[in-house]
């Protein structure tokens, strides 16, 4: 079976925050679920965009909606530990880009991977109900120039 893989380019992040794993994001498994980890990595989205004075529903003149999302799970996480989640945008084009997030545990006394993530956004006019063009204050963000 082919496994998903999830490539970082080699600069540093848009985004990074730290989001601790709560008792409700805890499965039968007693460790992160994969629903929770799909809610951790939009609450680390919606800080990205908070952080630019943007929503999901007003990213700078576009509206986001997710079109797909790929999850790589490297170990398992618990109650109790805090996330670090770092964000990057690749594949940028006029209408949709990809979000990737880098999930880790990093304190003083051990640094490891939890899971990868990408999700492909999607720009959207709910005025119409259709795919939108990327507007020029979104598309500057995404690729750095104003972060």
């Amino acid at each position: 079976m082919a496994r998903v893989k999830i490539i970082f380019p080699d600069k540093p992040p848009l985004f990074q925050c730290r989001i601790p794993v709560r008792i409700t994001d805890i499965n039968y498994g007693n460790h992160l679920g994969n629903d929770a980890l799909l809610s951790l990595i939009h609450e680390a989205r919606m800080q990205l965009l908070a952080g630019w004075g943007f929503t999901e529903l007003d990213a700078g003149g576009n509206s986001l909606i997710m079109g797909d999302v790929m999850i790589a799970y490297k170990k398992e996480s618990y109650y109790g530990d805090v996330l670090t989640i770092s964000l990057w945008a690749e594949e940028i084009t006029d209408k949709n880009f990809d979000l990737l997030y880098k999930v880790e545990i990093i304190s003083a006394e051990t640094a490891y991977d939890i899971a990868y993530a990408k999700t492909g956004m999607v720009c959207f006019d709910y005025t119409i109900r259709k795919i939108a063009s990327m507007k020029t204050s979104l598309k500057g963000k995404l690729k750095g120039a104003e972060n």
